[in-house]
């Protein structure tokens, strides 16, 4: 039997001893979070090393399902619960029993720990709207209360939003106004209000950034983006909208994760109420989920276990967004994303035809308005289409990567939508214009 030299096999024991201390995690949150949290974490337990992946949601999804059958990863860390319910149903978290004291099972209506142990809330999330001080005050602008502000003629050119597509977060305000407003209704907002956008960013952090710098008044954000960029003195306030989502933010450890157990130890340190305490970091300003961490939070901090906190909350249908998550990504960028430019265009026309006729009596102009609206509003599917699994499985490629060729029976429904909205359009800016001559 051949024997390695001493000083091989010691160089390999500590190769794989190395290797074992070293903790995972794909995440889609940015280094102002994740840096603080690999700091305290090595502080606290110095025989791990936790290593940080960044993607953006729905790419850290389909990384994990390319890569089941030969994973690296111990563990997911990102915001939109649907997405870890997406990777739950297809066997791809593991079922863990975490120690989580202090903790409460739900936030208003919402479990903060998913039911059956695959995933676990670390923080609290709202969706809303932020905007710059400064920016509104040079340009006499009005301060949004509700989404539907943002569908004023007065805010035209002002609006910053990133791609549901390639934000977790972002499918999740999308969806937060489907479900809250109805999937007819909920669509036509998002339309009139991408019709005021000046830009749809490819990454969630473009958005405050955009209204942290000022080339955007406005950004549709979750919430700590705006509560960090305040807390670090940008002139930004953020509101929170009736019609809005308090959820979990969430963690789980990857189903044959190398390093399980040391994933379990990241998990329960981000829980502990020492890391919890992290969240508070005036670059993160994250909701805690363990009420212990308020007794240190700034003066006017949101408490999202109060009872006058966001008494309009949702209760958000994770089962429904997870039905259709790829599909409402898909819908989004056809008619949205991709078609910005015409969609902008049919917009801009019936907001200055409503503003020549605002006082005018004319029927027949008021007519041609209306079908105008209508043609912008409308919907190549229902709401029933969008849930039926049989259809909403056509749509299993996401657009996390941008460069991604789309094929199939998705390309194939997703032209005939494409065709739909520019018809639509065009027609709409057709009759805006012709009403707007009268």
């Amino acid at each position: 039997m051949r024997h390695l030299p001493l000083t091989s096999a010691i160089a390999l024991i500590a190769a794989s001893a190395a290797s074992a201390d070293t903790v995972t995690v794909v995440t889609s949150f940015p280094q102002d979070l994740t840096d603080p949290f690999k700091a305290a974490f090595e502080e606290a337990h110095p025989e791990h090393e936790l290593e940080v992946v960044n993607r953006n949601t729905n790419a850290s999804v389909a990384f994990l399902q390319e890569t089941r059958d030969s994973n690296t990863t111990d563990l997911f860390w990102a915001s939109a619960p649907d997405a870890f319910e997406v990777l739950k149903s297809e066997g791809l978290l593991a079922k863990v029993d975490i120690a989580s004291e202090g903790i409460p099972d739900e936030i208003g209506s919402y479990p903060i720990n998913d039911p059956d142990g695959f995933y676990y809330g670390f923080a609290a999330s709202g969706y809303g709207i932020m905007y710059n001080t400064r920016y509104v005050e040079a340009n006499d602008l009005p301060i949004p209360a509700e989404w539907d502000d943002l569908m004023g003629a007065e805010y035209n050119g002002h609006v910053a939003m990133s791609a549901p597509s390639r934000s977790g977060t972002t499918h999740l305000t999308v969806e937060t106004l489907l479900q809250g407003d109805g999937w007819e209704d909920g669509w036509a907002k998002w339309k009139w209000i991408a019709g005021n956008m000046n830009t749809v960013t490819e990454r969630s952090f473009g958005v405050p950034d955009a209204v942290n710098s000022g080339s955007a008044g406005y950004g549709i954000v979750i919430d700590f983006f705006g509560l960090s960029s305040k807390a670090s003195d940008f002139p930004v306030e953020l509101v929170y909208p009736s019609v809005t989502a308090i959820v979990p933010a969430n963690i789980a450890v990857i189903e044959n994760a190398p390093n399980p157990e040391a994933a379990k130890t990241f998990v329960e340190f981000v829980l502990s109420p020492e890391g919890q305490q992290v969240l508070l970091n005036p670059a993160i300003m994250r909701l805690p989920v363990n009420q212990a961490a308020y007794e240190n939070a700034p003066e006017g901090f949101p408490h999202p276990f109060d009872e006058n906190f966001a008494p309009g909350a949702i209760e958000f249908d994770v089962n429904k967004s997870g039905t259709r998550y790829n599909l409402v990504n898909s819908l989004f960028d056809v008619l949205i994303t991709y078609r910005l430019d015409e969609l902008r265009e049919a917009v801009a026309a019936v907001q200055q035809a409503e503003a020549a006729h605002a006082d005018s009596g004319n029927a027949e102009a008021q007519a041609l308005i209306e079908e105008a609206r209508d043609l912008v509003e409308a919907l190549p599917i229902t709401e029933e289409e969008s849930l039926d699994p049989a259809f909403a499985e056509a749509f299993q490629i996401s657009r996390a990567d941008p460069t991604t060729e789309v094929v199939g029976r998705q390309a194939e429904i997703e032209q005939e939508w494409d065709s739909f909205a520019v018809e639509n359009y065009r027609r709409a800016t057709e009759l805006a214009n012709e009403a707007a001559a009268m």
